[in-house]
């Protein structure tokens, strides 16, 4: 089954699995707090997938050509036990790589449970080191001082190469730019600014707020001598670049400005059990449903694939197109990032 391309001849190679749409943080661009509130109602467990669903799910992702996965949320780490999953993938023929992306705030305590169950790889959100504007952006009066210890600790259980990723906005937290890579640059963390997107339908994201990469990078540029890089991999997402006094790497994601679409291979799984094939899709394939009627593994493996062949997502590269049609997507926590 390897080797299947989509519309656009694009291989599957990553899978980003979200696990609960629910997060302790309420972030403007994501889970704005004037919508999720404490009335708002979030999927019972039951509707949830089980840990064996995800696992059946990612074997044949794996049989397609997958080698690396993702876990994603909401938060991740407010799934009980998420442990136990991570092992299990961790198991899967061909996966190579697993990673989570947290806001880290509850990260510090679960580190040795994670190494020891298959993590490889972390990456945090981190949209300001200013502990004012990490309040305003995550929507809480969390204190930013404990993500910052458990990246550290993370380094010091042998977690290195954190990514430590900074949404931007214009007139929001533009001087986390260079805080950022002033506090990191030692590290051996790799900081990637991305560009605000319009993912879901709620953060009222509009394009005057976007601070392209073009832009971030000469702010930088105000500071320091930097060189671009090259990718690391046929598809890699973030545009790579290093502060040359330093050796330290950092890096771009510019969905708006400069689309990546026509080297996109990932697929993602939503909590509920939802294949979708764009971070900006308006809808996904029920893979919940057949599993829980008894579906074999053929039938699913066929069901899979079915979707990856007619794959043709190129949002980034028509978003003028669709915003002007009242296009719907699927909210961030539910799809991951």
């Amino acid at each position: 089954m390897k080797n299947t391309l989509d519309k656009f001849n694009r291989p599957v190679r990553d899978l980003r699995i979200s696990v609960t749409d629910r997060c302790n943080f309420r972030c403007t661009y994501c889970m704005p707090k004037e919508v999720y509130g404490e009335s708002f109602k979030f999927l019972p467990r039951k509707e949830l997938l089980d840990f064996n669903e995800i696992e059946r799910i990612a074997q044949t992702f794996a049989k397609l050509g997958v080698n690396k996965i993702r876990i994603t949320g909401g938060e991740p780490l407010v799934r009980k036990i998420i442990e136990e999953l991570i092992q299990k993938l961790s198991n899967i023929s061909g996966i190579e790589d697993i990673a989570m992306t947290t806001n880290g705030y509850l990260l510090e305590s679960k580190l040795d449970s994670l190494k020891q169950s298959g993590l490889n790889r972390i990456t945090v959100s981190l949209d300001s080191i200013d502990s004012k504007t990490f309040k305003k952006m995550s929507g809480q009066n969390f204190e930013v001082e404990k993500v910052l210890s458990a990246i550290k600790s993370a380094n010091d259980k042998g977690f290195k190469n954190l990514k430590i990723n900074c949404v931007v906005q214009k007139n929001v937290n533009e001087h986390s730019i260079l805080d950022l890579l002033d506090y990191f640059r030692d590290s051996g963390n790799i900081v990637r600014f991305i560009e605000y997107m319009d993912v879901g339908n709620l953060n009222g994201w509009e394009l005057k707020d976007v601070i392209s990469i073009k832009e971030i990078l000469e702010i930088i540029e105000s500071k320091y001598k930097v060189k671009k890089l090259n990718e690391n991999y046929q598809g890699e997402v973030a545009k790579r670049y290093i502060l040359e006094d330093y050796s330290a790497e950092f890096g771009f994601i510019s969905s708006v400005s400069q689309p990546f679409c026509s080297t996109c291979t990932r697929a993602r799984i939503t909590m509920d059990g939802k294949l979708v094939t764009c971070l900006f899709a308006n809808s996904g394939i029920d893979l919940r449903k057949p599993i829980r009627e008894g579906c074999s593994s053929e039938e699913l493996d066929q069901i899979i694939k079915d979707v990856w062949i007619k794959r043709k997502d190129q949002y980034s590269e028509i978003r003028h197109e669709l915003t002007k049609s009242n296009y719907k997507k699927i909210e961030m926590f539910q799809i991951g990032g």
